[in-house]
């Protein structure tokens, strides 16, 4: 009985023993300096594949967790694994996610972060870079934390927007009527509706058997994401339309950012630009590449002719007539952007 005894109270420290260890060894750092570990998660809605989802696991993911020594561990969550646009956003805003890469959402609340999206403003990427890595770029944002609580870090390239459809586009006559989702943002229905087209907004998790089912006849989205989500098995023509360009902004939990150490938010503004400036090169650099793939997909491009592209851009200037009467600062600010071309 002694002797089992014994082995019981053995065996119990030894489990004890075993579980304390265990205890400390998920409390540890693997940092060398002994600071805890910090866990950034990255939440956006692109497909793996996606140069967002390529620059955040080439650039921003290595450079964090290396120059910060292993303090700080970056978890990548694409193609919507926290929830679409809306609630990754707030996830970012309450500080259940550390870091997001959303669209312009929050332009409803923050008039300004509407501009880079209204239609025809922007004629090609070195005309985007030029804009948004400037001044008037940090004009756009400057409300963002006051408002929201979440950090503007960089801005990278969703792209230039395209039609995507069941049938080819080539007139003003082939919009009328057509079924198109756009996202859920009151510029994009509006333009969508000038343009002639019957809107249906949804999330983009549910574009794929929207199109489909037929629900919808077409999309509207850079290239890049047409080809990363899939959609050309469902979509066999693409209108070169450009009619707006789509930027995407890495931002950050504001107190989440403040409890880091000097170091580490400088770790992070830096890897945050390195890699929205590589994403944005990859978008400009792939279109070649997409264009070339889909085209082996049966999917058919069209370029619009100058009549037609200036009859779609015509149809767009209620757009910035409404504008200029409810924002006092929007002719100046469109004529600014415009001067950067």
């Amino acid at each position: 009985m002694k002797l089992k005894k014994s082995l019981g109270i053995l065996m119990g420290t030894a489990l004890l023993s075993s579980v304390l260890l265990t205890g400390c060894g998920s409390q540890s750092s693997s940092s060398s300096s002994g600071e805890k570990t910090k866990t950034i998660k990255i939440a956006n809605y692109f497909a793996k594949d996606h140069p967002q989802n390529v620059a955040l696991r080439e650039k921003f993911k290595p450079m964090v967790e290396k120059e910060s020594g292993g303090t700080l561990k970056v978890q990548i969550y694409d193609n919507s694994t926290l929830g679409a646009e809306k609630e990754f956003y707030d996830g970012v805003r309450n500080g259940t996610i550390e870091m997001g890469i959303p669209g312009l959402i929050m332009q409803s609340d923050i008039e300004k972060m509407a501009v880079p999206e209204w239609p025809f403003l922007f004629k090609d990427y070195e005309h985007v870079k030029k804009v948004l890595n400037g001044p008037i770029g940090k004009e756009l944002t400057e409300d963002l934390e006051k408002k929201h609580g979440v950090k503007p870090l960089a801005w990278s390239a969703n792209g230039f927007r395209m039609f995507s459809s069941n049938r080819t586009l080539q007139s003003m006559d082939d919009l009328k009527g057509l079924r198109m989702r756009m996202p859920n943002i009151p510029n994009y229905i509006k333009l969508g509706k000038l343009l002639g087209m019957n809107v249906t907004p949804m999330p983009i998790s549910e574009v794929f058997s929207a199109l489909e089912q037929k629900v919808v006849d077409g999309q509207d989205n850079p290239v890049a994401t047409l080809r990363a989500s899939g959609w050309y098995e469902v979509q066999s023509n693409v209108l070169e339309s450009k009619h707006m360009f789509s930027p995407n902004i890495y931002i950050i939990n504001s107190k989440f950012f403040n409890g880091l150490s000097k170091k580490q938010q400088k770790i992070i503004e830096k890897a945050s630009k390195t890699a929205a400036d590589y994403e944005f090169d990859l978008m400009e650099k792939s279109y070649d590449a997409d264009k070339k793939f889909l085209s082996g997909k049966k999917v058919k491009f069209t370029t619009p002719d100058a009549a037609f592209e200036k009859k779609m851009e015509d149809s767009a200037k209620p757009m910035y007539d409404e504008f200029y009467k409810q924002y006092d600062w929007a002719e100046d600010l469109v004529k600014r952007i415009k001067a950067e071309q």
